[in-house]
């Protein structure tokens, strides 16, 4: 299968993702290693204000996010969705956690790929297994 069915969009920010190939190499692996097979995933780099619009129509809640994961699955085992990722957020957590733009962006894009493998970050465990799960990723990929 193609890395190819892994596109980026960009909506209502002048975003360009740089590394574009080694990023699909390293979503398509992660998926991979999960035990799953890639059918389609889009990531849409986006402003605030768009991704409150979905947060509101879609999950009814009134508040800014970094990113919203859809699955858009009809089989268990294979990846088909789309996440959306807020530029403004990732640029605001990357200066409050004090680390570079790209390495933030990378930890979120690696945290909707995991919903999508069915990991969750709710409740303590849950989330310090997530969050143990996207160290071990980022520490994989290779720009």
């Amino acid at each position: 299968m193609s890395l190819f069915q892994i596109k980026f969009f960009s909506e209502d920010v002048p975003f360009k993702l740089k590394h574009k190939i080694s990023l699909r190499k390293w979503i398509k692996e992660t998926i991979e290693a999960e035990g799953f097979h890639l059918k389609e995933l889009n990531f849409v780099f986006c402003s605030d204000n768009y991704l409150l619009a979905i947060n509101q129509e879609y999950l009814k809640h009134d508040t800014f996010t970094d990113i919203i994961t859809f699955d858009n699955s009809d089989n268990d085992h294979r990846i088909v969705g789309d996440i959306f990722i807020s530029i403004d957020r990732v640029s605001e957590n990357a200066q409050t956690f004090k680390v570079p733009d790209h390495d933030e962006l990378h930890r979120v894009m690696v945290h909707g790929t995991l919903h999508l493998l069915g990991y969750t970050d709710k409740g303590k465990t849950a989330k310090t297994l997530m969050t143990a799960k996207e160290n071990y990723y980022l520490g994989k990929l290779t720009l």
